[in-house]
């Protein structure tokens, strides 16, 4: 399961790639960074963004959808770590969905084994 740091160095280079190389020189992401206010993301640049990782997470990590759940006041004002607890969230619950219980279910073995061993009455 990827980790919080693993989720925003992912998105760091997401941006990385979306906004050139000389926005890692020029800025550190952490999980305060604002993507209106520090990164000055167009909303090309989000699309472009959305696309990145869906192929990364799939299509549970719905961006598009994401921001259409907030109001323009948080859009504006949202975080990178906002965006990286949603995918932790999703990956996290999907990983939970999708992995296999441990459910011990006799087989034919174990079940003839069983009666075998079993005393008789007699």
């Amino acid at each position: 399961m990827a980790t919080t740091t693993d989720v925003l160095a992912e998105i760091t280079g997401m941006l990385v790639e979306i906004l050139g190389d000389e926005f890692l020189l020029a800025e550190e992401v952490t999980m305060s960074t604002s993507f209106n206010e520090d990164l000055a993301l167009e909303s090309i640049e989000f699309v472009a963004l959305a696309e990145l990782l869906h192929e990364r997470y799939g299509s549970g990590v719905d961006l598009m959808g994401f921001l259409a759940e907030k109001d323009m006041d948080a859009i504006l004002a949202m975080s990178v770590g906002e965006l990286v607890a949603h995918i932790s969230l999703i990956t996290h619950a999907s990983l939970a969905r999708t992995s296999p219980t441990t459910k011990a279910t006799p087989t034919a073995a174990t079940t003839a084994a069983a009666t075998a061993s079993a005393p008789t009455a007699g």
